[in-house]
């Protein structure tokens, strides 16, 4: 993909999830993003969305209103084992869900930092930090293939159904790869594709935006991780997320090339006595 054709494929779904952003901040849905939303008669759409993707009541009452945003295809911090102390990435942080619920086990001594290439949804993430007295979560603007963050940053690096979106998946995980500190893990929930999608559906900017034409077979997702440096890679598809999925983009049949898995992966740590 040229650079001129993904600046514009990014440009979609920043402009896409700044609809999002501002659409939750007026009390609406989703703009013109047709996934992460779900499709309810119930008043509590977003409790609804986030139950499914397996988020606990105590999960939303444990972070600040407005945070959950009905965003995602699954909970990564379920995969994560995220401990006391530890630094934690968040990719596409949004409106800083997964971050918020990820500092309550990190706690104060830990630190978390949501990295999200839209300002509105940076801003709308930092007034809810504000809101919810988090002093050890942070939000910075940027590109996930370009992390505005040192070398060996984190312990963990998490993403909830940001990854599909990006046009340079393998620069994605090189620089995971360099912002992790050595033993550092990816934990990622994400969409992959399970058979070749028609032109027609990969072409489509609207289902680009909405999770679902971005992503990757999952052969190549693991090709490009283990190219990157990772090691213990683990790509798990769900086949029952079809159910959801199906929401997503209803009569365009989705489902039935996509559908939502565990994604898990270490950066191994230097080898210092000649046998690893």
């Amino acid at each position: 993909m040229s650079e001129v054709i993904a600046d514009d494929v990014r440009q979609n779904v920043r402009e896409s999830y700044a609809e999002v952003a501002e659409a939750s901040n007026a009390g609406g849905c989703c703009g013109e993003v047709v996934s992460c939303c779900g499709v309810s008669d119930d008043a509590g759409i977003n409790t609804l969305v986030s139950t499914r993707m397996g988020y606990s009541e105590e999960d939303l009452a444990n972070v600040p209103s407005g945070a959950d945003m009905g965003l995602g295809c699954g909970n990564p911090r379920a995969i994560a084992s995220l401990k006391a102390g530890e630094v934690i990435i968040d990719l596409g942080s949004g409106g800083g869900f997964d971050a918020f619920l990820a500092a309550h086990e990190v706690g104060e001594s830990g630190r978390v930092i949501g990295i999200d290439m839209t300002p509105t949804m940076i801003s709308k993430a930092r007034k809810n930090a504000e809101k919810g007295k988090f002093s050890q979560v942070e939000f910075r603007l940027g590109e996930i293939e370009h992390l505005p963050v040192p070398d060996n940053t984190a312990d963990v690096m998490m993403s909830n159904c940001v990854i599909n979106l990006s046009p340079n998946k393998p620069q994605v995980f090189r620089d995971a790869f360099r912002a992790l500190k050595p033993g550092g893990r990816l934990a990622i929930s994400d969409v992959v594709a399970t058979c070749e999608m028609p032109d027609e559906m990969k072409n489509d900017p609207i289902l680009h935006a909405g999770c679902m034409a971005g992503a990757s077979l999952v052969d190549d997702l693991i090709t490009m991780m283990k190219d990157a440096g990772f090691e213990q890679v683990v790509v798990e598809p769900k086949d029952e997320t079809r159910e959801f999925i199906r929401d997503w983009a209803p009569g365009r049949g989705v489902e039935d090339y996509v559908v939502s898995a565990r994604i898990e992966a270490v950066k191994p740590k230097p080898c210092c006595t000649g046998s690893c």
